[in-house]
């Protein structure tokens, strides 16, 4: 039974499907986004599951979030405020410890602690990766150029990316390829020598991904990780007052400001599709909403063997889908504690403290780690980015009380080819928590409750397939023009008026909004309506 027909309609309430539904609003569209679950964010969450205690229990930091959004949507306006955090640590197996400070002098001294020749080579390093940063930055915020296309415009975006990379001039343009191409661990050993230095810098090439640190194109996940930015610095990370939630929460405001309809426990059985055009979707309850676009946030897989109908696509299209890379790697836990916990050889009021812990102080173990994934089951020695927020955010717990939120790899969507058994889930666990109690002695003490989440239960509440975070491996035959794949890389879907604004489109995953606002320009000017959304500050 027909309800009512809006001009767009968003398939999933995540932070791209609500910035995709602001900036379609901003431009004069009546919109709807919907919502499987009865509370919005998707993975961009906060939620009570513990009494007095609120988790970020999906995605955990901010750092991503492109500022030009932010400014453009006036998040902070609506309530989204971003504090840095400082410090980090990984605890190493002999007591010691490598720290990581964000005073320049402070740091200088600690790698020398472990190799004088690191901390001479890390202004180094830091300079290569900037220069990496810079060429991506720009293009966040920007649809990809098709190269097989003979359009203006297409050929055009392609002399920019072409210049672009062009101006590294020839060593710099033989650098960038061997950079996007590398594994992260054969190229942080052309920098340093000390295994711990090498460990800390080398977890974020793996985080959510389905690679080891010595697997090819997983120095490029470093970098994905490496340009986002609090407050205007580069690198940063930061904690979203309230937990993550506050991010969704801000981008609902801002579309709702906008007179955007956000819709929760809707969900989408099909998208309706007649005569080769999009014409609204089929909820599961049987009622029907109507619209001319319709835009999917859900992942590729979900979007073309899921919601829509397999005969209103092209079979190329069916298997590129059924081909598209999303391997679920990671696990999350969040725990409620009774204080703060203390770490061997660390002061609980050290600086470091308030950064994240790692407890893997080699590469060698990480990517040992990786084979335990590879032989279908959990990293019994897993690499662990631990957290606690309420160091710096303390509206998350009860007064004296903390949270702690730990981001787990390596995890399998499957155990040895099964479905995961509550024996399963307790032995992940365990190995989690034991690789933290190992350098904290009060901690298994401090804990109130624990909730576990392997990528079968990300899935089910996220809707994650495999609960791969970034909706698709960012390697680089998933970049750029290739994501989600060769021909539909411009926010287009195969039907007319259907299109893609999620995670598996460029740039990629991470609470980044820049998915949601490309597809947004893109759909606009197919529309012929006036584009909304800003492509990038000179001050960028």
């Amino acid at each position: 039974m027909a309800v009512k027909k809006y001009d767009a309609i968003v398939i999933g309430a995540g932070h791209n499907g609500l910035t995709n539904g602001a900036y379609l609003a901003k431009a004069g569209l009546d919109v709807a986004v919907l919502e499987r679950n009865s509370y919005i964010g998707g993975a961009t969450v906060s939620r009570e599951l513990y009494e007095g205690w609120t988790y970020s229990n999906c995605s955990y930091v901010c750092s991503l979030l492109r500022p030009e959004l932010v400014r453009d949507l006036e998040l902070p306006r609506h309530g989204l405020q971003v504090v840095p955090y400082g410090g980090g640590v990984t605890f190493m197996r002999n007591g010691d410890y490598y720290g990581n400070f964000y005073d320049h002098e402070r740091q200088y001294r600690e790698m020398a602690r472990h190799s004088k020749r690191d901390a001479n080579a890390y202004e180094r390093y830091t300079a290569d990766v900037m220069k990496q940063t810079r060429l991506i930055r720009p293009f966040l915020l920007k649809t990809p150029p098709d190269p097989t296309s003979l359009k203006l415009r297409d050929l055009k975006d392609l002399m920019e990316y072409g210049k672009s990379f062009m101006d590294l001039g020839e060593a710099g343009l033989i650098d960038a390829l061997k950079f996007w191409t590398k594994s992260v661990g054969d190229f942080l050993d052309e920098y340093f020598e000390s295994d711990v230095i090498k460990a800390h810098l080398g977890g974020t090439g793996v985080i959510g991904t389905a690679l080891g640190v010595y697997s090819p194109g997983t120095a490029y996940v470093l970098l994905h990780h490496y340009m986002g930015d609090v407050d205007g610095n580069v690198g940063s990370w930061g904690f979203a007052r309230g937990g993550m939630g506050s991010v969704a929460e801000a981008l609902a405001k801002s579309f709702q400001g906008f007179g955007g309809e956000i819709i929760c426990d809707a969900d989408v059985d099909q998208i309706i599709v007649r005569n080769g055009k999009a014409r609204g979707v089929a909820l599961k309850n049987g009622t029907e909403l109507y619209a001319d676009t319709v835009v999917s946030n859900l992942d590729p897989k979900r979007t073309f063997l899921d919601v829509m109908d397999e005969k209103d696509l092209p079979g190329e299209v069916i298997k590129k889908a059924q081909n598209f890379k999303i391997r679920g790697s990671s696990g999350k836990l969040n725990i409620a504690l009774d204080g703060l916990p203390s770490f061997t050889g660390l002061d609980q009021g050290s600086p470091l403290m308030l950064g994240d812990y790692h407890f893997s102080d080699s590469l060698p173990r990480i990517e040992r780690a990786y084979d335990d994934w590879k032989d279908g089951t959990w990293s019994k020695d897993p690499y662990v980015d631990v957290l606690i927020p309420t160091q710096t955010d303390p509206t998350m717990a009860p007064p004296g009380k903390h949270m702690m939120t730990v981001f787990v790899q390596y995890c399998p969507p499957k155990v040895h080819g099964n479905d995961w058994t509550a024996e399963d889930k307790a032995g992940f666990e365990k190995s989690v928590i034991d690789q933290i109690a190992a350098h904290s002695p009060d901690f298994k003490d401090l804990i109130l409750h624990c909730e576990t989440r392997t990528p079968k239960e990300i899935e089910a509440e996220v809707g994650l397939t495999e609960g791969n975070i970034f909706q698709g491996e960012l390697t680089f035959d998933q970049l750029l023009f290739n994501r989600p794949f060769p021909g539909y890389a411009q926010y287009r879907g195969p039907v007319k008026g259907m299109y893609m604004c999620g995670s598996g489109t460029h740039p990629g995953g991470g609470v980044m909004a820049a998915p949601g606002a490309n597809a947004a320009r893109e759909i606009l000017r197919d529309l012929r309506k006036p584009n909304t959304v800003p492509e990038g500050y000179a001050d960028d």
